[in-house]
């Protein structure tokens, strides 16, 4: 069964499988202590520190290993931040980070500090001038994530980095996408990674704190990793990270040529084979194994039940397979659709074979799940003799795709200049009813209050 959601979790590599078993054996003891069994632990930890250490572009003592990715950009942020109080209370974040930054920020900010969210374009790219203009006085820290886990667009890290460094500004980096692809350059200050985003084991996560930078561990400390991740070290998870790491590392510039070449085809396919997809991030500046797009009138749980039916494991950002029922922040931040979403994410040693029977099965999945839902079958017809001048859509209570699907039912049945008011209270319709504006050419107008709810006002221009 074709596992294509790599950038969740990637499987176990085997070199990690095989140094996880070695180290169970060999170290189980405490590295703190002086006796045999804990002189071998602590060489093989220093041996992982300094195996990441080169990976990462670093000294081995800027190296802690936290118990997740999320656990590392928690204590780096909330580190960083407590260390430069005196400077300020000022962070600056981008509009499409992983959650764990954002609820670091919303953390924050709940506890009287400012932070000011830096937008990105339509591909999901920061513009570096951005993060000039957000630094103040009063900035404290800046954190930027090296690509997105959502569309794999990689962002213009260096430069920014560059920016903050102008400033006297430290830069946070989440690394945890691309990391296992390649070093991140450019002048940071903080990193953080995961180890199972590599093919890694689970529960093993990097903080890297350049020295010079100010940084005030939070909470209870103890003697370990430099006072900044309590608790005994997951010796063995930490050995398999470390060599998985350096093993995927050496395979990477051949796999990711390889793996770009499948996502390309992808990327070009899709459209090709099914109508009315949107192929969202950047199309060149983007990590070789991840590629993203939408489809109108598709619910998507639903496609991603029929997907794995089928005997594809993907994922998706579509509000229709969340439990808030509102789209990712990514594609929000984006101004993308988002119904319908689909994320293919390839791990290394994925069979071309595999990806052309994905391309072959996803046109019927589509419409199948299309058909079920009612959704129109090409354009909108050309409208009749009778024509009203505006139509009023009630899709309140009804979730995506239903809204759009509703309007493209009945655009045809206004003239051209017409209007159609679509009434829903589902917060996907704020981004996927402008979204298929622009991809069937029609004039989204703008939203306006309802007595219920929000209506969405389209015109009809053909």
């Amino acid at each position: 069964m074709p596992y294509f959601d790599a950038a969740s979790a990637a499987p176990l590599h085997p070199v990690a499988r095989q140094a996880l078993l070695a180290a169970l054996d060999e170290g189980w003891a405490d590295p703190a202590r002086l006796y045999r069994e804990g002189r071998r632990a602590r060489m093989l930890l220093d041996a992982s520190r300094e195996t990441v250490a080169e990976a990462v572009g670093c000294r081995a003592d800027e190296v802690v290993f936290t118990s997740s990715g999320t656990r590392a950009v928690h204590t780096g942020i909330a580190g960083a931040l407590a260390g430069r109080r005196r400077t300020g209370r000022h962070l600056i974040v981008s509009a499409v980070e992983h959650s764990s930054v954002l609820h670091s920020a919303e953390s924050f900010e709940a506890g009287g500090g400012t932070v000011t969210t830096v937008a990105v374009d339509r591909a999901g790219a920061v513009d570096p001038s951005a993060f000039s203009d957000a630094l103040r006085e009063d900035t404290a820290l800046a954190c930027l994530q090296s690509a997105n886990h959502e569309v794999g667009t990689v962002q213009p890290v260096a430069e920014v980095a560059g920016v903050c460094r102008a400033a006297g500004v430290p830069l946070l980096v989440d690394a945890a996408q691309s990391l296992g692809w390649v070093r991140v350059e450019g002048d940071w200050s903080l990193l953080a990674a995961s180890a199972h985003k590599w093919g890694g084991p689970s529960g093993v996560g990097l903080l890297v704190v350049r020295k010079g930078v100010r940084f005030a561990a939070q909470g209870p400390v103890d003697e370990r990793e430099s006072g900044r991740a309590p608790g005994f070290e997951n010796l063995p998870a930490i050995v398999a990270a470390a060599a998985s790491l350096r093993a995927v590392r050496a395979e990477a510039a051949q796999e990711a040529v390889r793996l770009r070449e499948l996502t390309e085809r992808i990327r070009a396919r899709v459209p090709e084979l099914v109508a009315d997809v949107e192929v969202v991030g950047d199309p060149r500046r983007r990590l070789p194994g991840i590629v993203t797009f939408s489809c109108l009138y598709v619910d998507g749980e639903a496609l991603l039940h029929e997907l794995d039916r089928e005997g594809f494991s993907v994922s998706s950002g579509s509000s229709c397979t969340s439990s808030t029922l509102t789209p990712s922040h990514v594609l929000r931040a984006m101004g993308v659709l988002s119904e319908g979403n689909v994320r293919v994410s390839l791990p290394p040693g994925t069979a071309a074979e595999d990806v052309e029977r994905f391309l072959g099965v996803l046109p019927a999945v589509v419409a199948g799940v299309r058909e079920k839902l009612g959704a129109p079958a090409g354009a909108p017809a050309v409208a009749p003799a009778a024509e009203r001048e505006e139509l009023v859509v009630d899709s309140l209570g009804k979730r995506c795709p239903i809204p759009v699907i509703e309007l493209a039912k009945v655009i045809g049945d206004v003239p051209v200049g017409g209007t159609v008011r679509v009434l829903s209270d589902d917060e996907a319709a704020r981004l996927d009813i402008p979204a298929w504006c622009e991809m069937r050419g029609q004039e989204y107008v703008g939203e306006e209050p309802a007595e219920r709810g929000t209506a969405y006002v389209v015109r009809r221009i053909g």
